[in-house]
């Protein structure tokens, strides 16, 4: 079946924690049989409400395919690590996994922003 969840990581990890604690969930999915479909960081992004009285937070979605039982052991880990202030997974019915296809090629057909050069006169 596929599912996707968001996790969102406490505003105080550095990006190498906030990438090393994305890692820690992947991992756990793909020990446990997972198929990682998709992987995005939205980044730090305002909350609509304070959670432990922070006011921002790290955004993560990832898709991914797995058996029911895998959620159980997915949500266990979210609930023991301390940086996760809210998680939501939820399973995909075709029309939502329809949806998250084309909005991933939408994305991947977007071109990437290119830096700006300095040029001085």
């Amino acid at each position: 079946m596929q599912y996707e969840t968001v996790f969102i990581l406490t505003p105080v990890l550095s990006d190498a924690q906030m990438k090393e604690a994305v890692e820690k969930f992947t991992k756990v999915l793909t020990d446990n049989g997972a198929e990682i479909v998709n992987c995005e960081e939205w980044g730090l992004r305002k909350l609509a409400y304070p959670i432990q009285k922070k006011s921002t937070g790290f955004y993560s979605l990832v898709e991914f395919n797995a058996d029911p039982k895998l959620i159980r052991k997915l949500e266990t880990e979210f609930r023991r690590d301390e940086r996760v202030l809210r998680w939501l997974t939820f399973r995909q019915d075709k029309y939502a996994a329809q949806y998250a296809a084309k909005r991933r090629a939408r994305r991947a057909a977007q071109p990437q922003a290119q830096p700006v050069e300095n040029k001085e006169d």
